[in-house]
């Protein structure tokens, strides 16, 4: 016996996100639909994981097109491998920031220093590390 294919409004309610969405994905190449029931396109269950990792790609702002890149990268895409790193890079600079930015609201959320915007403390958990 084959496994279930879901209907497009399954993915959808599944994935969150809206069928016009995956047929943009699919336009694009990211997805591909196992069939079609009647006029309504159908995919193998696996499809969730991969709008799972396009939806967090797209989270942390990759565009389509470094998407569809790195779903097709092999460990011989040398380039594409470069730019993958570089893209990481970018993240973790990223990250750093939102982390100083989360602590510095942390700290103001309780500081009783006016303007908060001027506590020493403040100061210091946003500036970047040198």
């Amino acid at each position: 016996m084959g496994e279930k294919l879901l209907d497009i409004s399954e993915v959808a309610e599944r994935s969150g996100l809206a069928a016009s969405a995956l047929r943009f994905y699919e336009r694009r190449g990211l997805i591909s639909p196992a069939g079609r029931n009647g006029l309504r396109r159908t995919y193998r269950p696996d499809v969730l994981d991969r709008l799972a990792l396009i939806s967090c790609a797209r989270g942390a702002g990759f565009t389509i097109a470094e998407i569809s890149g790195f779903l097709r990268a092999t460990p011989g895409d040398v380039e594409l491998r470069a730019r993958m790193a570089d893209k990481a890079r970018g993240l973790e600079e990223d990250i750093a920031r939102l982390v100083r930015m989360r602590d510095s609201l942390h700290h103001a959320s309780t500081c009783t220093h006016e303007p908060l915007v001027e506590c020493p403390d403040f100061k210091r958990t946003i500036q970047e590390p040198r």
